[in-house]
C-alpha cells in the first residue's frame, strides 16, 4: 500500500498551472512537517521535513483559492518518485505526494470569513421578490 498521511503547515502560497490546454489544472506548493523530542540529556530537539504536494483537478482549484502561505493541512495521498533532466542534461528525481484528501486545520476562521463573504456577495446580486410569494419552504 503505498499512503501518506501528513499534517504540516504550507512553506508557500500554491502555484497552479493548466495543463492541455486549459483542461487540467495543477496546484503544487510545499509542505512542512515537524517532529520533536527530548534527547538523553534532557535537551529538546526538533526536526523538520519538506514535502512537494500536487493537486489535480477540481482540487487543484480548490487548493489555490483556500490554501495560502502558513496554514495548517491535512494532507492525504500517495508517494510518486519521478525522473526529469536539468538543463545541463543531467538527471534529477523528485518525490512527490499526490494529493486524494486534503482538509484544513488550524484557524477556521480565514476559510469561513472568504465563505461568509461569497455568500453575503451572491445573495446582494440576487433580484428582488416583487411578486409577494414567499420563496421559503416552511
Amino acid at each position: 500500500m503505498n499512503k501518506a498521511l501528513l499534517i504540516g503547515f504550507t512553506g508557500d502560497d500554491p502555484v497552479v498551472s493548466i495543463l492541455e490546454g486549459g483542461n487540467i489544472r495543477v496546484a503544487n506548493f510545499s509542505l512542512a512537517t515537524s517532529k520533536k523530542w527530548t534527547d538523553k540529556s534532557g535537551q529538546k530537539q526538533e526536526s523538520t521535513e519538506w514535502h512537494r504536494v500536487v493537486c489535480w483537478r477540481r482540487l487543484a482549484e480548490v487548493v489555490s483559492e483556500y490554501v495560502k502561505k502558513g496554514q495548517q493541512l491535512f494532507v492525504e495521498g500517495e508517494i510518486k518518485t519521478r525522473m526529469y533532466e536539468d538543463k545541463d542534461g543531467a538527471k534529477r528525481y523528485i518525490t512527490e505526494i499526490y494529493v486524494s484528501n486534503i482538509e484544513m486545520l488550524g484557524r477556521k476562521t480565514d476559510v469561513a470569513d472568504k465563505r461568509a463573504s461569497q455568500q453575503a456577495e451572491a445573495f446582494r446580486d440576487m433580484p428582488p421578490n416583487n411578486d409577494g410569494t414567499d420563496d421559503l419552504p416552511f
